[in-house]
This record gives C-alpha cells, sequence and structure tokens, in this order.
C-alpha cells in the first residue's frame, strides 16, 4: 500500500512494521514504533515516542499521551485515555538473565477509562470501565468501573461520572452536578442509570 492509499497518518520519523493494522483517521505522531502484528482501531491518536507491541489489540477513539510503551498481552477497549509517561508491565518478577516470555500476564483496561500521567498498570489486572486512575498511582489490583483510584499502591477514593467529574455519592439519586448523568450504587457496584450519551 503507498503513502497515498493509507486512510490513517504516520510521522515520517515514526516505522510501522509490515503486518500491522491501523484503522482509518488514526495519527502516529514523531518517533514512534508500531510492530508487526498491533492492531489499533479508527481515530486514535498516538502520541510522540509510543512502542506499541505485536500482540497488543487497541480499539476505537482511544488517545496514547508522549513516552508509553505497550507490552504484549495488553488490551485497550475503545476511548480510553493513556496520559504521558504512563506505565504497562506484562512480566510480574522480571529478571533480565531469565527469559519469561511464557508468562506474560494479560492486562485489560475497558471501555472509556483515564489512566493519568507516569501511572503505572502491573500486568494481570483489568481497569473497568470509565474507572480513573490518577497520576502517578500504581494500580496492583482489579479497579472496579468508575472507581477513583490513585496513591502507591492505588486504592479506591470515590467514584466518577462517565463525563470524567467526581460524583458525590452521599446524595441521592446519585447526579453529576456537570452533565446530568444519573447511578446507582449497591454492594459496592456504581451502574448508570440514565446518561446524556
Amino acid at each position: 500500500m503507498s503513502a497515498e492509499d493509507k486512510k490513517y497518518f504516520v510521522h515520517a520519523s515514526s516505522y510501522v512494521d509490515e503486518g500491522a493494522s491501523i484503522g482509518e483517521e488514526t495519527k502516529i505522531w514523531h518517533f514512534s514504533h508500531i510492530m508487526s502484528g498491533a492492531k489499533i482501531g479508527k481515530h486514535c491518536n498516538i502520541g510522540q515516542n509510543v512502542l506499541i507491541s505485536s500482540r497488543v489489540i487497541i480499539g476505537n477513539n482511544v488517545k496514547i499521551q508522549n513516552n508509553v510503551s505497550i507490552y504484549d498481552n495488553v488490551t485497550i477497549e475503545d476511548d480510553v485515555f493513556c496520559g504521558p509517561s504512563m506505565v504497562f508491565t506484562n512480566v510480574f518478577n522480571p529478571r533480565s538473565h531469565i527469559s519469561r516470555k511464557h508468562e506474560y500476564r494479560d492486562t485489560l483496561i475497558r471501555r472509556g477509562a483515564t489512566i493519568g500521567a507516569n501511572a503505572t498498570i502491573v500486568c494481570g489486572n483489568t481497569v473497568g470501565e470509565y474507572a480513573f486512575i490518577g497520576s502517578g498511582a500504581v494500580v496492583t489490583h482489579a479497579v472496579p468501573p468508575y472507581a477513583l483510584v490513585f496513591g502507591i499502591p492505588a486504592m479506591q477514593r470515590g467514584w466518577m461520572c462517565q463525563c470524567g467529574e467526581r460524583l458525590d455519592v452521599r446524595k441521592k439519586p446519585i447526579t453529576c452536578t456537570t452533565c446530568g448523568d444519573q447511578y446507582t450504587l449497591k454492594n459496592g457496584v456504581l451502574k448508570p442509570l440514565a446518561t446524556s450519551r
């Protein structure tokens, strides 16, 4: 496929290996490397100095900011935001002198989640839909949908609306003061009642 036939943009300083799949209107900026076998959806924005390994799946409308490396066995669903210099791992107990490629752990980032700058997602965990990971957090366990977590290790500190605003769950019905979306909280599970989207 010639450069003119491609329906996505790749900056001249970046490399896209043959066999990578990239959706329409995705943009790949300076000094990035997309490896063979990687799957990237439509309308994504891949920032400067990003590595996407072979066994990575990325959905549609995903924003990956500068200096993010996404290693094998990471799956990112639609509408996810990965902040600058955040980190994914895929080996739980790495050693330079021992190959552990057969021990890679799967990491799943569900739809609409936000991962703040310099956060670390330790492999083998799922970040729930529309969860919000604060900057610098170290995620060592699964994060529930809509949860706000931050700290080292990351602990849940509240709940977030789909629009990215913190919810006051003390008031019923739980209503976002910004967009008006409503939620119910039962047995530690937050679910939308009605949304503006």
